[in-house]
């Protein structure tokens, strides 16, 4: 359901102030899709800035309910297969993942008319079982399909 059984590296819940850094840059008129449960509080956080969003406990690779855009923090290891899904889908996102996927050939083939926000200070994690922030030793950034922009490079001060 939520991947927390899966693979124990996968647990990670992204910050609050992660989200808001890129709050200017998601409609507010869309139904949101978080499909990464983990603990379940990005639907709290989402629900604080305004947004409409549907955050439930189940398989994302068996359920796709009503929405507009999907944003949320997927589980790294199984990065591949949601975006093949997500090619499918063929509808708006925003995920938080490794900046060296932009050199993997899948993501190439798949995703050539991406954006990127880059923030210029790594975004911070918490694991499902603990309370301590963590930054991983890569960057990520902010992938975003059919999010319309204003360019595909956004440097976030």
């Amino acid at each position: 359901m939520s991947f927390t059984t899966d693979k124990y590296s996968d647990n990670y819940i992204t910050n609050k102030q992660d989200w808001i850094r890129i709050k200017k840059f998601i409609p507010k008129d869309k139904i949101i899709w978080s499909p990464f449960y983990c603990d379940g509080k990005q639907k709290e956080i989402f629900k604080e800035m305004g947004y409409d969003i549907i955050h439930e406990d189940k398989d994302f690779f068996n359920y796709t309910p009503n929405y507009d855009i999907i944003i949320d923090n997927p589980p790294f290891s199984k990065k591949k297969e949601i975006l093949e899904k997500l090619k499918n889908i063929d509808k708006p996102f925003i995920l938080i993942c490794p900046s060296m996927m932009i050199s993997y050939k899948y993501f190439q083939k798949d995703f050539k008319d991406i954006q990127i926000i880059i923030p210029s200070k790594r975004i911070c994690f918490k694991h499902l079982d603990n309370d301590k922030s963590y930054s991983p030793p890569f960057v990520s950034f902010y992938y975003c399909y059919k999010m319309n922009l204003p360019k595909d490079l956004i440097f976030l001060d």
